[in-house]
Protein backbone atom coordinates (compact mmCIF):
# COMPACT_ATOMS: atom_id res chain seq x y z
CA UNK A 1 0.00 0.00 0.00
CA UNK A 2 1.34 3.22 -0.74
CA UNK A 3 0.52 6.58 0.50
CA UNK A 4 0.29 9.80 -0.84
CA UNK A 5 -0.87 13.75 0.16
CA UNK A 6 -3.43 15.21 -2.07
CA UNK A 7 -1.09 16.62 -4.39
CA UNK A 8 0.66 13.47 -5.23
CA UNK A 9 3.58 13.44 -2.93
CA UNK A 10 4.67 10.38 -2.26
CA UNK A 11 4.76 9.61 1.82
CA UNK A 12 5.29 6.39 2.58
CA UNK A 13 4.52 2.70 1.74
CA UNK A 14 3.71 -0.21 3.80
CA UNK A 15 3.22 -4.00 3.16
CA UNK A 16 2.48 -7.42 4.10
CA UNK A 17 2.38 -9.97 1.61
CA UNK A 18 1.51 -13.00 4.33
CA UNK A 19 -1.55 -11.13 4.87
CA UNK A 20 -2.53 -8.98 1.40
CA UNK A 21 -2.52 -11.16 -1.93
CA UNK A 22 -4.19 -9.05 -4.72
CA UNK A 23 -5.87 -5.56 -3.08
CA UNK A 24 -8.77 -4.51 -4.64
CA UNK A 25 -11.40 -2.11 -3.31
CA UNK A 26 -10.28 0.31 -0.49
CA UNK A 27 -12.21 2.84 1.68
CA UNK A 28 -10.93 4.78 4.59
CA UNK A 29 -13.45 5.01 7.79
CA UNK A 30 -13.75 6.85 10.79
CA UNK A 31 -15.36 4.45 13.29
CA UNK A 32 -17.62 6.70 16.01
CA UNK A 33 -15.41 8.38 18.84
CA UNK A 34 -12.31 7.93 16.85
CA UNK A 35 -10.29 10.69 14.90
CA UNK A 36 -8.65 10.85 12.03
CA UNK A 37 -5.28 9.37 13.37
CA UNK A 38 -7.35 6.65 14.12
CA UNK A 39 -8.94 6.32 10.94
CA UNK A 40 -9.15 2.46 9.73
CA UNK A 41 -8.35 1.12 5.93
CA UNK A 42 -10.56 -1.33 4.55
CA UNK A 43 -9.07 -3.34 1.78
CA UNK A 44 -11.21 -6.05 -0.41
CA UNK A 45 -8.35 -9.08 -1.59
CA UNK A 46 -9.70 -10.68 -4.34
CA UNK A 47 -6.48 -13.07 -4.07
CA UNK A 48 -6.38 -17.15 -4.38
CA UNK A 49 -3.34 -17.23 -1.88
CA UNK A 50 -3.52 -18.05 2.03
CA UNK A 51 -4.84 -14.51 2.52
CA UNK A 52 -7.28 -13.86 -0.17
CA UNK A 53 -10.95 -14.07 -0.32
CA UNK A 54 -11.34 -11.90 2.32
CA UNK A 55 -12.14 -8.02 3.79
CA UNK A 56 -9.54 -6.76 5.56
CA UNK A 57 -9.47 -3.25 7.84
CA UNK A 58 -5.27 -1.92 8.33
CA UNK A 59 -4.53 1.13 10.60
CA UNK A 60 -2.42 3.60 9.48
CA UNK A 61 0.67 2.53 9.69
CA UNK A 62 -0.14 -1.09 8.03
CA UNK A 63 -1.23 -2.63 11.40
CA UNK A 64 -4.05 -5.57 10.87
CA UNK A 65 -7.19 -4.40 13.00
CA UNK A 66 -10.24 -6.59 11.58
CA UNK A 67 -10.54 -9.66 8.89
CA UNK A 68 -13.40 -10.96 7.63
CA UNK A 69 -14.46 -13.93 6.06
CA UNK A 70 -12.03 -17.17 5.89
CA UNK A 71 -8.63 -16.56 4.78
CA UNK A 72 -7.76 -18.06 1.18
CA UNK A 73 -10.59 -20.02 1.04
CA UNK A 74 -13.89 -19.27 -1.57
CA UNK A 75 -17.27 -19.62 -0.57
CA UNK A 76 -20.61 -18.92 0.37
CA UNK A 77 -20.74 -19.99 3.59
CA UNK A 78 -22.16 -17.40 6.66
CA UNK A 79 -20.91 -19.13 9.68
CA UNK A 80 -18.02 -19.28 9.18
CA UNK A 81 -18.40 -16.40 6.74
CA UNK A 82 -16.42 -16.77 3.63
CA UNK A 83 -16.56 -14.64 0.46
CA UNK A 84 -15.18 -15.06 -3.21
CA UNK A 85 -13.25 -12.09 -4.54
CA UNK A 86 -14.96 -9.40 -2.26
CA UNK A 87 -14.93 -6.07 -4.69
CA UNK A 88 -15.70 -3.26 -2.35
CA UNK A 89 -16.99 -1.60 1.05
CA UNK A 90 -19.06 1.32 2.10
CA UNK A 91 -20.52 2.84 4.84
CA UNK A 92 -23.64 5.02 6.18
CA UNK A 93 -23.21 7.76 8.73
CA UNK A 94 -24.33 4.92 11.37
CA UNK A 95 -21.33 3.19 10.67
CA UNK A 96 -23.08 0.23 9.43
CA UNK A 97 -20.74 -1.46 6.53
CA UNK A 98 -21.80 -3.18 3.08
CA UNK A 99 -19.76 -5.13 0.89
CA UNK A 100 -20.40 -6.41 -2.37
CA UNK A 101 -19.08 -9.84 -2.91
CA UNK A 102 -18.26 -11.02 -6.42
CA UNK A 103 -15.44 -9.62 -8.77
CA UNK A 104 -15.75 -12.52 -11.02
CA UNK A 105 -16.77 -14.78 -8.15
CA UNK A 106 -19.25 -17.30 -7.46
CA UNK A 107 -21.32 -15.31 -4.80
CA UNK A 108 -22.69 -11.74 -6.78
CA UNK A 109 -24.38 -10.62 -3.29
CA UNK A 110 -24.42 -7.98 -1.00
CA UNK A 111 -23.87 -8.19 2.63
CA UNK A 112 -24.57 -5.84 5.49
CA UNK A 113 -22.73 -5.46 8.69
CA UNK A 114 -23.28 -4.05 12.27
CA UNK A 115 -20.93 -1.17 13.02
CA UNK A 116 -19.02 -3.90 15.17
CA UNK A 117 -18.97 -5.87 12.02
CA UNK A 118 -21.25 -8.61 13.15
CA UNK A 119 -23.26 -9.80 9.70
CA UNK A 120 -26.91 -9.11 9.59
CA UNK A 121 -28.25 -9.97 6.38
CA UNK A 122 -27.23 -11.08 2.89
CA UNK A 123 -29.03 -10.78 -0.56
CA UNK A 124 -28.75 -11.21 -3.92
CA UNK A 125 -27.33 -13.80 -6.10
CA UNK A 126 -26.78 -14.47 -10.17
CA UNK A 127 -29.00 -13.11 -12.27
CA UNK A 128 -30.44 -9.84 -14.08
CA UNK A 129 -33.92 -9.67 -12.24
CA UNK A 130 -34.69 -7.17 -9.34
CA UNK A 131 -31.76 -7.32 -6.57
CA UNK A 132 -29.73 -10.19 -8.16
CA UNK A 133 -26.76 -9.48 -9.78
CA UNK A 134 -24.01 -10.42 -11.88
CA UNK A 135 -20.33 -9.20 -11.01
CA UNK A 136 -21.31 -6.60 -7.92
CA UNK A 137 -18.56 -3.98 -8.71
CA UNK A 138 -18.50 -1.58 -6.66
CA UNK A 139 -20.92 -0.04 -3.54
CA UNK A 140 -21.81 3.62 -2.45
CA UNK A 141 -24.16 5.06 0.03
CA UNK A 142 -25.94 8.47 -0.47
CA UNK A 143 -26.92 10.84 1.71
CA UNK A 144 -30.20 9.21 2.45
CA UNK A 145 -28.44 6.17 3.16
CA UNK A 146 -29.53 4.24 0.30
CA UNK A 147 -27.31 1.46 -1.23
CA UNK A 148 -25.95 2.24 -4.49
CA UNK A 149 -24.50 -1.36 -6.09
CA UNK A 150 -22.25 -1.16 -9.59
CA UNK A 151 -23.97 -4.09 -10.92
CA UNK A 152 -21.38 -4.26 -13.75
CA UNK A 153 -22.27 -6.90 -15.96
CA UNK A 154 -26.17 -6.34 -15.63
CA UNK A 155 -25.16 -2.57 -17.59
CA UNK A 156 -27.01 -1.24 -14.59
CA UNK A 157 -26.43 0.18 -10.91
CA UNK A 158 -29.16 -0.75 -8.39
CA UNK A 159 -30.27 1.29 -5.45
CA UNK A 160 -31.46 0.13 -1.79
CA UNK A 161 -32.94 0.93 1.19
CA UNK A 162 -30.37 -0.69 3.81
CA UNK A 163 -32.19 -0.95 6.79
CA UNK A 164 -32.93 -4.40 8.52
CA UNK A 165 -33.22 -6.16 5.27
CA UNK A 166 -32.70 -4.84 1.89
CA UNK A 167 -35.82 -3.14 -0.01
CA UNK A 168 -35.58 -2.48 -3.88
CA UNK A 169 -35.91 1.17 -4.75
CA UNK A 170 -35.00 1.55 -8.00
CA UNK A 171 -32.48 1.22 -11.23
CA UNK A 172 -30.06 3.11 -13.51
CA UNK A 173 -29.77 1.15 -16.94
CA UNK A 174 -30.28 3.86 -20.11
CA UNK A 175 -26.89 5.42 -19.11
CA UNK A 176 -24.83 2.14 -19.20
CA UNK A 177 -25.66 0.70 -22.62
CA UNK A 178 -21.44 1.00 -23.93
CA UNK A 179 -20.27 -0.41 -21.04
CA UNK A 180 -21.10 -1.57 -17.51
CA UNK A 181 -20.21 1.00 -14.25
CA UNK A 182 -17.05 -0.46 -12.84
CA UNK A 183 -17.09 2.18 -9.89
CA UNK A 184 -19.47 4.37 -8.25
CA UNK A 185 -18.59 7.33 -5.88
CA UNK A 186 -21.03 10.20 -4.55
CA UNK A 187 -19.18 13.84 -5.26
CA UNK A 188 -18.52 15.47 -1.96
CA UNK A 189 -21.31 18.31 -2.34
CA UNK A 190 -23.60 14.56 -2.76
CA UNK A 191 -24.31 16.61 -5.88
CA UNK A 192 -23.25 13.81 -8.66
CA UNK A 193 -23.08 10.15 -9.15
CA UNK A 194 -19.41 9.66 -10.30
CA UNK A 195 -19.39 6.52 -12.47
CA UNK A 196 -16.86 4.62 -14.28
CA UNK A 197 -16.80 2.71 -17.66
CA UNK A 198 -13.56 1.00 -18.04
CA UNK A 199 -13.95 -0.48 -21.63
CA UNK A 200 -14.76 3.22 -23.03
CA UNK A 201 -12.05 4.37 -20.84
CA UNK A 202 -14.33 7.54 -19.10
CA UNK A 203 -15.83 8.99 -16.21
CA UNK A 204 -19.58 9.37 -16.30
CA UNK A 205 -20.88 12.40 -14.13
CA UNK A 206 -24.43 11.70 -13.36
CA UNK A 207 -27.42 13.67 -11.62
CA UNK A 208 -27.58 12.50 -8.24
CA UNK A 209 -31.43 12.18 -6.91
CA UNK A 210 -32.53 15.13 -4.58
CA UNK A 211 -34.54 13.39 -2.53
CA UNK A 212 -35.10 10.00 -1.06
CA UNK A 213 -36.94 7.17 -2.59
CA UNK A 214 -37.28 8.02 -6.06
CA UNK A 215 -34.45 8.11 -8.68
CA UNK A 216 -35.68 9.74 -11.45
CA UNK A 217 -34.08 9.30 -14.84
CA UNK A 218 -30.34 8.97 -15.28
CA UNK A 219 -28.91 11.95 -16.45
CA UNK A 220 -25.34 12.38 -17.76
CA UNK A 221 -24.07 15.93 -16.97
CA UNK A 222 -20.80 15.63 -18.50
CA UNK A 223 -18.50 13.34 -19.45
CA UNK A 224 -14.36 13.08 -18.71
CA UNK A 225 -13.05 11.15 -21.85
CA UNK A 226 -9.68 9.81 -21.16
CA UNK A 227 -7.65 8.11 -23.98
CA UNK A 228 -8.08 4.82 -25.39
CA UNK A 229 -6.71 1.96 -23.16
CA UNK A 230 -5.75 3.68 -20.00
CA UNK A 231 -8.63 1.40 -18.42
CA UNK A 232 -9.57 3.38 -15.18
CA UNK A 233 -10.81 0.38 -12.73
CA UNK A 234 -12.04 2.49 -9.50
CA UNK A 235 -12.08 5.64 -7.67
CA UNK A 236 -12.48 7.79 -4.72
CA UNK A 237 -12.96 10.88 -3.31
CA UNK A 238 -12.07 13.61 -1.16
CA UNK A 239 -14.60 14.81 1.14
CA UNK A 240 -12.32 17.99 2.52
CA UNK A 241 -11.85 19.38 -1.41
CA UNK A 242 -13.94 17.85 -3.40
CA UNK A 243 -11.14 16.40 -6.16
CA UNK A 244 -11.37 12.89 -6.89
CA UNK A 245 -9.03 10.29 -7.49
CA UNK A 246 -8.92 7.35 -10.19
CA UNK A 247 -6.98 4.45 -10.06
CA UNK A 248 -6.22 3.38 -13.85
CA UNK A 249 -4.96 -0.21 -14.61
CA UNK A 250 -4.38 0.19 -18.27
CA UNK A 251 -2.11 3.31 -18.01
CA UNK A 252 -0.88 1.71 -14.53
CA UNK A 253 -1.30 4.87 -13.23
CA UNK A 254 -3.81 7.37 -10.97
CA UNK A 255 -5.21 10.29 -12.48
CA UNK A 256 -6.80 13.47 -9.66
CA UNK A 257 -9.50 15.58 -10.79
CA UNK A 258 -10.60 19.31 -9.70
CA UNK A 259 -13.77 20.84 -9.52
CA UNK A 260 -13.90 23.90 -11.61
CA UNK A 261 -16.47 25.39 -9.03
Amino acid sequence: MNVFSEDGTFLRSWSDIERIDMPHGTRVHIPAGKTAAEAEIWVTDVGSGPWGHTVKAFGRDGTLIHVLGTPGQAGTGRNPLQFDQPADVAFNAKGEMYVVDGDGGMNNRLLKFSPDYKLEWVSGGKGNNTGEFYIPHSVEVDMFGQVWVADRANNRTQVFHGGQQPTFIGEWSSCFKGDGPYSVRFSADKKYLLVIQLNLSRVLILAAPSKPGFLGNCTVIDTIQMAPGVKPHLLSVSQSTGAFYVGEIGANQSQKFVPLH
